[in-house]
């Protein structure tokens, strides 16, 4: 299994940098589910914590959450726009864990008019995933983790289909503090189109750090996102973050996107701004079988988001 794992991480090394971003559909698999990871930055592969959320972003991770967790989730988004999220967890023997997953994104009413600005209703559109999960743990350091999902969407009566996979592998060692991974997310595509023109879905192959510093209770992260697209600043292409470990329950969490807000900028009469868009922050509490996680970010520079995450073991 160790070898099949690295083998289609290399194939998805090879293979995934012709991706683009412009011609992808799907976009909505791009936000944050962990609420952790929204409150560092949005983009984190690396944090290893008794934390299912963390399925959406490296399936690898799974491996250290207790068996029998539920999980909900909720977002709030742009205006009108809100997504929900869920999955339970389970270990299966001594080094296996999977999981099962289901997304929701709703984009609200919208107006319905002709080519001659003529109301004629509302219309809504939607986008749902199922998935499934499963990590294998290699050794005392070493984990990988394959998730697969079923994407569907519509919007006003027309509908799309597609299928995708996340590939993920962690190497973790727990005396050292120290966490690096690498996933490729969102491999696959569309097996039904809106009007027989097959878009991708968002490709992003990434890698990240974690680091805790020493005895002091701060853990610094950072994670490159889409390396198979190199368009915009070398900058662009990180985000960092950093835990404040209160205890062993308690956390708080900021972090910096660039490239959120190098797309969010705009340019006025007083210079360039992004309105802080691209910074976030947030907490949580872990307690033994309840945990509760928020944040705050700003996907918009006209609108601020808050995520939501309460994880139940039986």
């Amino acid at each position: 299994m160790k070898k099949v794992v690295f083998a289609l991480l290399c194939i998805t090394i090879a293979t995934g940098t012709q991706a683009q971003e412009s011609q992808t559909d799907y976009n909505f698999l791009r936000l944050p589910v962990s609420a952790h990871v929204a409150a560092l930055g949005g983009d984190n592969i690396t944090i290893v914590e008794d934390d299912p959320t963390l399925i959406f972003h490296n399936p690898a991770l799974i491996t250290a959450v207790t068996d029998m967790s539920i999980n909900l989730n909720y977002m709030t988004y742009m205006e009108g726009s809100n997504t929900a999220s869920a999955s339970f967890t389970r270990a299966w023997r001594e080094r296996g864990t999977w999981a099962v997953t289901a997304q929701y994104m709703d984009y609200g009413k919208m107006r319905e008019v002709t080519a001659d600005n003529i109301e004629t209703g509302t219309f809504s559109a939607k986008d749902i995933v199922l998935g499934g999960a499963f990590a294998y743990i290699f050794n005392d350091r070493l984990a990988g983790g394959v998730s697969g999902k079923f994407i569907t969407s519509s919007i006003a009566g027309y509908n799309s289909l597609a299928v995708g996979v996340d590939l993920g592998i962690n190497y973790y060692d727990e005396d050292k503090g120290l966490s690096l991974s690498a996933v490729a997310r969102n491999l696959g595509g569309q097996i039904k189109a809106y009007n027989d023109d097959f878009e991708k879905i968002p490709f992003d192959l990434q890698a990240g750090i974690s680091k805790q510093l020493g005895k002091a209770p701060l853990r610094l992260s950072a994670t490159m996102t889409r390396l198979n697209d190199w368009h915009g600043d070398f900058a662009s292409h990180f985000v960092v973050g950093v835990d404040v470990l209160l205890s062993s329950s308690i956390y708080v969490a900021g972090g910096y996107n660039f490239r959120r807000a190098d797309e969010m900028s705009i340019d006025d009469a007083e210079g360039s701004s992004s309105h802080g868009a691209g910074f976030s922050f947030g907490a949580g509490l872990q307690l033994e079988r309840f945990k509760l996680n928020v944040a705050y970010g700003k996907y918009h520079v006209s609108t601020a988001s808050l995520n939501f995450n309460a994880t139940y073991t039986l």
